[in-house]
């Protein structure tokens, strides 16, 4: 988008939040760069030029606008919505990858050369992997020294620098500020003193966002020990390269207050990135309702509640376990397979609010079960043995570089893996906006009531005109029933 720039000077002079994120303003006199909706007086048109990144901005020589914070933008929705290498790329940066296993283990994660994917990142965004990583570890940075109290060495490698130095250097220059200055000033501006051991931060989102079916699902759906409903809060365990770590999510008007507790804060980036997955929040919620809006049998129900995401997942792995656990019972039954595992095979974790008690298993340990201990059918276990096998192997890969229509078909190839669950996960655990449900009984039963068509292959070809956001279309499809996913719980309730 940042090459139009009719349009980029439109959403600029109308300070569109919409636009935050996909494109960053520079001001050539002042060296500043901005979000589309930043509140000072709009520079002269001649004096705007257009980035497609923050990291392309950082290159050029300009540093982040202390009124708008450019850094705390929600990232492109493009990076989720498509499955192209740098697509998958992104989603790696964002994830870390570069600062743990650098560019050349960023490259055979996508199957490229180093070369090649250098190339791909600096024509789409002007930036290659290492600039685009050095601007997400500025911006671990600044969250860190704003909202812990680490001493700015520790600060320095948590957010993935080598040396002190060079955080030193990089925070004065993206962000016009020593690190000193930014801890002093936030002091300043700070609502509450921090809680020892715990960051405190907003998760930005493009407005509107109804967290009713996004909540509501992830409540009702909790694995007990892994995730609970609390206080009006969704809280689970997330299982980081570094440690473990617990995170409580909760909804608000304009944002998702974030409480993580960490057990290394070298594992805040890829925290952040995984409850941003979770919670769909890099959507462009109103590009998806713009195009279900054509449709009018659905356009009542996008009417009545616009801004529904797809809940995802914290790890494709995790998900796929659940998917398969959840073939043909419901949902109750599902939490009860899913919490026997975790008691058996999950690794224990402190809690310090009580509640939460583990991390879910991940591949390796229930890669060792004993089939004959599971309480499901034969056929069940079969496709649970072989699913954890593929994945504790490597062979099956189901993270933020996958490629989905190749995960579909390594899916569709293992026993018991109808299109029902390969769509599931696709839509839940790989993020494919695109993913559809047409053999869903709830989905069908819904379809029906609204005078779409109910048989499988006839709905999918009226769903043509939803795509590519038919995994939205199915958020919007389960609100016809009433069932308690699609409500947001109560503050004080608790998950069932």
């Amino acid at each position: 988008m940042h090459t139009d720039t009719e349009r980029c000077v439109r959403a600029v002079r109308s300070k569109d939040a919409r636009f935050d994120g996909w494109f960053f303003t520079a001001v050539l006199t002042t060296r500043i760069y901005c979000r589309p909706s930043c509140p000072v007086v709009p520079p002269k048109t001649e004096n705007m030029t257009f980035y497609p990144s923050a990291a392309a901005c950082q290159q050029a020589g300009f540093r982040a606008c202390k009124r708008c914070r450019p850094d705390t933008s929600p990232g492109s929705p493009e990076w989720n919505a498509r499955a192209d290498s740098v697509a998958r790329a992104m989603r790696l940066i964002r994830d870390g990858v570069v600062d743990r296993e650098g560019v050349p283990g960023l490259a055979a994660r996508l199957g490229y050369s180093a070369r090649q994917i250098e190339r791909q990142l600096l024509a789409e965004l002007g930036a290659g992997p290492l600039a685009l990583a050095r601007a997400q570890r500025a911006q671990t940075a600044r969250v860190l020294i704003e909202t812990t109290a680490l001493p700015m060495a520790e600060v320095a490698f948590a957010a993935g620098f080598s040396s002190v130095r060079t955080f030193n250097d990089t925070v004065r220059e993206v962000f016009a500020l020593a690190p000193g200055e930014l801890r002093a000033r936030a002091a300043r501006t700070a609502r509450a003193p921090a809680t020892p051991g715990v960051i405190t931060l907003r998760l930005p989102y493009r407005a509107p966002l109804n967290p009713s079916n996004l909540f509501g699902h992830l409540a009702v759906t909790a694995v007990p020990g892994v995730e609970e409903w609390r206080d009006g809060a969704y809280r689970r365990t997330l299982d980081l390269p570094h440690g473990h770590g617990i995170v409580a999510l909760t909804p608000r008007p304009d944002h998702i207050a974030c409480r993580l507790s960490l057990t290394d804060p070298r594992d805040l980036t890829l925290a952040i990135s995984r409850c941003r997955r979770l919670l769909d929040l890099d959507a462009d919620p109103v590009a998806v309702d713009e195009q279900l809006l054509t449709d009018p049998l659905l356009a009542p129900l996008v009417d009545e509640a616009p801004g529904r995401r797809v809940p995802r997942t914290v790890d494709g792995a995790e998900f796929a376990v659940r998917a398969v656990l959840g073939q043909q019972v419901s949902t109750a039954a599902a939490r009860t397979h899913a919490a026997r595992l975790v008691t058996a095979h999950g690794t224990p974790v402190d809690d310090p609010e009580g509640g939460l008690t583990h991390l879910f298993p991940d591949p390796e340990a229930l890669a060792g079960l004993d089939p004959e201990q599971l309480a499901l059918p034969g056929s069940r276990r079969r496709t649970l043995t072989t699913l954890v096998h593929a994945l504790a192997a490597g062979s099956l890969r189901l993270g933020p570089d996958s490629d989905w229509e190749r995960a579909r078909a390594e899916l569709a190839a293992l026993p018991g893996f109808g299109p029902w669950t390969v769509e599931v996960i696709a839509m839940r655990a790989l993020g494919d906006p695109d993913a559809f449900l047409p053999t869903d009984l709830g989905i069908r039963r819904s379809a029906q009531r609204l005078g779409l068509p109910s048989t499988p292959a006839a709905l999918t070809a009226r769903a043509a005109s939803w795509r590519p956001w038919r995994a939205y279309a199915v958020q919007y499809l389960w609100t016809v029933d009433d069932h308690p996913i699609n409500h947001l719980p109560s503050p004080q309730g608790s998950a069932p």
